[in-house]
């Protein structure tokens, strides 16, 4: 500790004698005011507390624009949100295009009852069914040449005819269905002249029913004829049938 003071002691008066010889030869200068003798520089202080922060300085010029970063993860779905109003109606578009022709379908059933008969001898029996053996038509054979009846197979609903040539006698013949009369005709025969008589109905039929002509009453009523050029004839057919 002595070697330090003086050393700084030595320092010092060396450079005291520096400046004198810098005024001149003989020159003395004055001591400094409120100098002491024998003074000698103090030692360093400590170094002082960092003084507290300044303002926070201006705001810089922005940067350039960072490039794009990654897409975020998918967040979860939301809530289904209300229905909305609906709106008008667009225009009507164009036509598609045709589909494809489709497969052939089943073909609709027809079902076919029918027949149309005459009359070859001129002797008829009263109440008994008429014979009629001469057949126009019969292809479904639902009617019965050696009975002289019609036998239903298809249930529906009937159309009956027939056209009696009157000659000789007066006639009265009648239509039958299920050993019932349901139509009869009349007819007067007029003296050397041949007549006509007809009658047409319409008859409902169930599977089993049979429908024939015969002469009603007794002999006296008996005039229904037929030869080469005249003839009497029994007609029917099925107009449609039942769908139950």
């Amino acid at each position: 500790m002595l070697l330090l003071q003086a050393l700084l002691l030595l320092l010092g008066l060396l450079s005291h004698a520096q400046d004198v010889t810098t005024e001149g030869p003989g020159a003395l200068l004055p001591m400094p005011k409120g100098a002491c003798a024998g003074w000698m520089a103090g030692i360093p202080g400590h170094p002082g507390h960092n003084g507290t922060p300044g303002r926070d300085g201006r705001d810089g010029t922005p940067g350039e624009k960072g490039e794009k970063g990654d897409a975020g993860l998918v967040g979860p779905k939301g809530d289904t949100g209300e229905i909305g109003v609906t709106g008008a109606e667009g225009p009507r578009g164009f036509p598609g295009i045709p589909g494809r022709k489709g497969e052939p379908g089943e073909g609709a059933y027809v079902y076919r009852s029918a027949f149309s008969v005459g009359l070859e001898t001129k002797d008829t029996i009263p109440n008994v069914p008429i014979r009629f053996t001469k057949i126009f038509y019969n292809q479904q054979n639902h009617y019965d040449g050696t009975t002289g009846k019609f036998h239903c197979n298809i249930p529906g609903l009937y159309y009956f005819s027939y056209h009696i040539t009157v000659y000789m006698k007066d006639v009265k013949v009648s239509l039958f269905k299920k050993d019932k009369a349901t139509l009869f005709t009349y007819d007067q025969y007029q003296d050397k002249n041949v007549d006509q008589a007809s009658g047409s109905v319409l008859l409902h039929l169930e599977v089993g029913d049979q429908v024939w002509l015969q002469v009603y009453g007794d002999g006296e009523h008996n005039g229904v004829y037929a030869d080469n050029v005249n003839d009497s004839t029994f007609t029917g057919f099925l107009l449609y049938h039942d769908t139950n």
